[in-house]
């Protein structure tokens, strides 16, 4: 598969009951680049991120993911996308390592790969000491890392990440990133969505969303640039305001 791959999202709408989640949003999303979704809990995130992935029909408007020249039905790419949702189903009774022999084989992965991308995902994410501990009795970094291996074990051209350091303690979320900046090499399209404003900073593109809307989007010093302010929660608070 050609490695230039983006995600287009246009004019997309979608109600949920009586609230409207998501309001004529348009976004665009590159591969080789950190992309955050950022903005308060209740702001669509997750709505957006289930579209994306095609778990949900918008009311209107359109998702496109082109690879090369081409623009392909998520069908087309499906196992090379990969989702790691806010609450993730591991199984709490089985090892680290039981869940990477899980997904192997759910994955259809061949042995010789699999030995190689299990070695390089366990030095990665430094929990090789813990292979045989269950996933029950990981600490909530851990557990978030055994989370993002299982996610790229089959090698993904497009990785999906609702809300991954969520509850997760400070050091454990600054390991997780260093995980996701060694991906960037891979140039893999990274898509995340996060409730923390300080984690904005950290991405390469981060794309404001607020009440369902598109809020703006740009390179993190940028916009605080041109929003003239020190802080993405200065700038919703500003953007609050202006919007009410």
């Amino acid at each position: 598969m050609n490695k230039n791959t983006s995600i287009s999202v246009q004019h997309v709408t979608k109600r949920m009951g009586s609230t409207q989640a998501l309001n004529d949003i348009s976004l665009h999303f590159m591969s080789g680049k950190m992309h955050g979704i950022i903005g308060p809990e209740g702001a669509g995130k997750t709505t957006l991120m289930r579209i994306i992935l095609g778990l949900l029909i918008p009311n209107s408007g359109i998702v496109e993911i082109q690879v090369g020249e081409r623009i392909l039905a998520l069908r087309e790419i499906r196992e090379k996308v990969t989702y790691m949702p806010q609450q993730q189903s591991l199984y709490p009774d089985l090892s680290i390592d039981e869940h990477l022999d899980f997904f192997k084989e759910l994955y259809q992965i061949d042995k010789v790969d699999y030995i190689e991308r299990r070695e390089n995902l366990l030095n990665m994410t430094r929990l090789t000491p813990y292979v045989d501990r269950p996933a029950g009795a990981l600490s909530g970094g851990m557990y978030k890392k055994l989370g993002l291996m299982c996610a790229l074990l089959r090698s993904p051209e497009i990785l999906l990440l609702d809300e991954p350091t969520n509850g997760v303690d400070p050091i454990s979320r600054r390991e997780f990133w260093n995980l996701l900046y060694q991906l960037l090499d891979k140039n893999i399209l990274i898509l995340m969505t996060t409730a923390y404003m300080d984690e904005a900073e950290r991405c390469s593109m981060v794309h404001l969303i607020s009440e369902g809307q598109a809020v703006d989007s740009g390179e993190p010093r940028s916009l605080l640039s041109k929003h003239q302010v020190d802080s993405f929660d200065a700038l919703f608070l500003k953007q609050g305001h202006e919007l009410t």
